[in-house]
């Protein structure tokens, strides 16, 4: 099994899928010794998964480590587990039910639809400034700055508070890799507490003086009585920008690394500017940002024959699910055009992403402004990937205009 799922090979890390290919091929589940985890490699499985109630992200809201079989984190990364612990991510009804019904009172798809101009504007003069440079790294002059802006104007987070924001919040990912080190977990907890305290000090702000802002709609938020604690309120935004920060740029970059490596879709989607919602989709199915969701198995499970014991932890693979040929034909092969594509790119069940919309108009809004500004961009150097798997990108992309 480790020679074919080899997630700290920097080879599989730069191609899973001829790996994964071969778990669809061998079954449906399989047991991975170095992480004690069950694969689980097939769409069908994967999307059923998401929405059973017998997984959950987190068990402590039935069970404690012990009785659980898990052994407690350690108390020195308090702080990332208090902060990670508190958001929707990694929380189960009856709370997530209750957070994610309070955010989606401020998180609605009008604040998402108002940022649109505002979207597009920093696109086009991102991409402004790299054709006016000649070109440089695609990912450190749009595809990061793009994302951290906008999250931090919606939050409301000045200009001059932003530097910290995407150092932050890649220390605190960190923590979601397989297996990370100590040094991993250091960097994460002070991120945590800085974090935490530069959302602290901003919410206090906006109780005194409320905004026209995400942070004051979330202290507005109210339902049969319920607000959120300011906890959960530091933990949503939070995971709010860590989400909108790694997704959105690995996907802008892993989007046009694979472009350029099909220069006949490249050319057909700057022949017909139609083709870009669904450009948008197919590339977040063809390379998703995500590779792969934890789950812990509440209740006894069984898959294909096998049972999977309470206690267990699953690995949800999104990139392998994402090229199943039972659901996607041509699964290898990116189609622009195509039509029937129901990835899990954002997830899905009561996990599903809830930046998903904003993620797409920051997508379309790059990729259109590339394709606008840049119609000759190209290659300048093979990329590099980054050694982390779970959450996947590149560590630049030279181009040139």
């Amino acid at each position: 099994m480790a020679e074919t799922f080899d997630p700290w090979s920097p080879a599989f890390v730069a191609d899973p899928y001829p790996a994964y290919a071969e778990l669809r091929a061998r079954g449906r589940v399989h047991y991975f010794e170095p992480t004690r985890q069950w694969l689980i490699p097939r769409h069908a499985d994967v999307s059923a998964l998401l929405r059973d109630r017998r997984l959950g992200r987190t068990y402590q809201h039935r069970f404690t480590h012990e009785e659980f079989g898990r052994t407690p984190p350690r108390a020195e990364h308090e702080p990332f587990h208090t902060l990670n612990d508190n958001g929707m991510l990694d929380l189960e009804p009856p709370d997530h039910t209750r957070i994610r019904r309070l955010v989606s009172k401020a998180f609605t798809p009008r604040t998402v639809e108002r940022l649109r101009p505002y979207v597009h504007g920093l696109a086009s003069e991102l991409v402004g400034a790299l054709v006016a440079d000649g070109g440089g790294d695609l990912l450190t002059a749009v595809a990061e700055p793009l994302p951290v802006a906008v999250i931090a104007e919606m939050l409301g987070i000045s200009e001059g508070d932003r530097g910290q924001l995407r150092p932050w919040s890649a220390d605190i990912c960190g923590m979601y890799e397989l297996s990370p080190s100590e040094e991993t977990a250091q960097k994460a907890v002070r991120a945590s507490v800085e974090f935490s305290s530069c959302l602290r000090e901003l919410i206090a702000a906006r109780r005194k003086e409320p905004g026209d802002d995400l942070i004051s709609g979330l202290i507005a938020a109210l339902d049969e009585g319920d607000r959120l604690s300011e906890q959960e309120m530091i933990s949503t935004c939070v995971l709010l920008l860590n989400a909108g920060h790694e997704a959105t740029v690995n996907a802008t970059v892993n989007g046009w690394w694979t472009l350029f490596r099909h220069p006949e879709q490249l050319a057909a989607l700057r022949a017909d500017r139609s083709l870009l919602s669904t450009a948008v989709e197919e590339l977040m199915r063809y390379d998703t940002p995500l590779q792969l969701f934890e789950r812990w198995v509440l209740d006894d499970i069984e898959i294909d024959g096998t049972t999977i014991p309470r206690g267990s932890e699953v690995a949800l693979l999104f990139g392998s699910a994402n090229r199943d040929a039972d659901v996607f034909a041509h699964p290898d092969t990116l189609d622009l055009s195509r039509k029937d594509n129901p990835h899990i790119s954002f997830s899905a069940g009561i996990h599903y992403c809830i930046g998903a919309p904003l993620a797409r108009i920051e997508l379309a809004a790059s990729l259109e402004a590339l394709l606008d500004r840049a119609p000759a961009l190209r290659l300048a150097a093979e990329p590099e990937w980054k050694p982390g798997y779970v959450i996947r990108g590149l560590k630049e992309l030279r181009v040139e205009v």
